[in-house]
């Protein structure tokens, strides 16, 4: 039995009705071409139940190990050219995987490619909509030669994946980076990544303001911040550009410059702020301009305040 193109590797947490509506969904695949395995993290919610009930190969975890691991199970008795992984709660389109598979026939060269959410994210919510919505921007607007990995909807060669050791789960044993630090060391390698704009996924998590915080400072911007230090290099890629590093400039200059005024009663640390400010909305007028087009003017100003 030849190996198929894919082997789509879903680790799955309490998915709920989600993740059952998200397998309908890749069984509606117009890509034939694969197989699926499930990898269940600990769930309490009947998730492995409805994993089995599809033509999958199901895995456990022993206990909650996180997404790293559960992938890393996944991989190990895949059969296919490439891994496709996939989350629980990203809903494909029919052609999803008929895009993947066409992006890498016409780049044999490249060793892995990943996607972006869509501009319909399914939550609904301020919060959700802003922070799926940025995620498309992104993702958008990145240059196609990357040099992270996103494991959201993201594609790697299957032997590739395994010389490199695949996630490390020992360093994320939480949702974290494992898929940009995996990027990381796929291009130091000499590999190549390629950000597949038109591969996109339907996006269900609902996100609260404390959990968006949470994620971007705790599971995310600081662990990003420690793996750029230890490269040594200036970063030229998702989220962390040339702009990106002088909005968190203007950013600390606003907030401080505001304490200052607020503190001496000074109008010209006033001044610096709100110049700071004025700084921050001209620097990121694109992503403003985008929400404003694609959700309007009380959505572009509930963005400002989250970004």
């Amino acid at each position: 039995m030849s190996a198929p193109r894919f082997t789509v590797v879903m680790p799955v947490l309490d998915g709920g009705s989600v993740f059952e509506r998200c397998l309908e969904a890749l069984f509606r695949s117009s890509f034939r071409d694969w197989d699926l395995v499930v990898v269940d993290d600990g769930s309490s919610d009947g998730s492995l139940e409805v994993a089995r009930r599809r033509d999958a190969r199901v895995l456990a975890t022993r206990g909650r190990r996180g997404p790293a691991e559960a992938r890393n199970l996944g991989a190990a008795v895949a059969r296919g050219e490439f891994l496709l992984f996939l989350d629980a709660d990203c809903e494909v389109h029919p052609d999803t995987l008929e895009r993947a598979a066409r992006r890498l026939d016409a780049a044999p060269e490249v060793d892995a490619l990943f996607g972006s959410y869509d501009l319909s994210p399914a939550a609904p919510g301020v919060v959700s909509q802003f922070k799926n919505l940025l995620h498309h921007f992104v993702h958008q607007h990145g240059d196609e030669e990357a040099v992270t990995f996103w494991a959201g909807c993201g594609a790697v060669r299957r032997a590739t994946f395994l010389r490199l050791g695949g996630f490390d789960a020992r360093r994320f044993p939480r949702p974290s980076i494992e898929d940009i630090e995996l990027g990381y060391r796929l291009t130091a390698a000499g590999g190549r990544i390629l950000l597949a704009k038109d591969v996109q996924v339907r996006h269900h998590k609902r996100w609260t303001l404390a959990g968006l915080i949470r994620t971007d400072v705790r599971d995310r911007g600081l662990p990003w911040t420690e793996l750029l230090l230890e490269r040594r290099r200036p970063a030229r890629e998702l989220n962390v550009d040339l702009k990106g590093r002088l909005s968190v400039l203007l950013l600390v200059v606003a907030v401080a410059a505001a304490a200052a005024a607020l503190a001496l009663a000074s109008k010209a640390w006033s001044l610096v702020a709100v110049t700071a400010v004025l700084g921050l909305l001209v620097l990121n007028r694109a992503v403003y301009r985008f929400f404003l087009r694609q959700r309007g003017p009380a959505f572009a100003l509930a963005s400002v305040l989250l970004h």
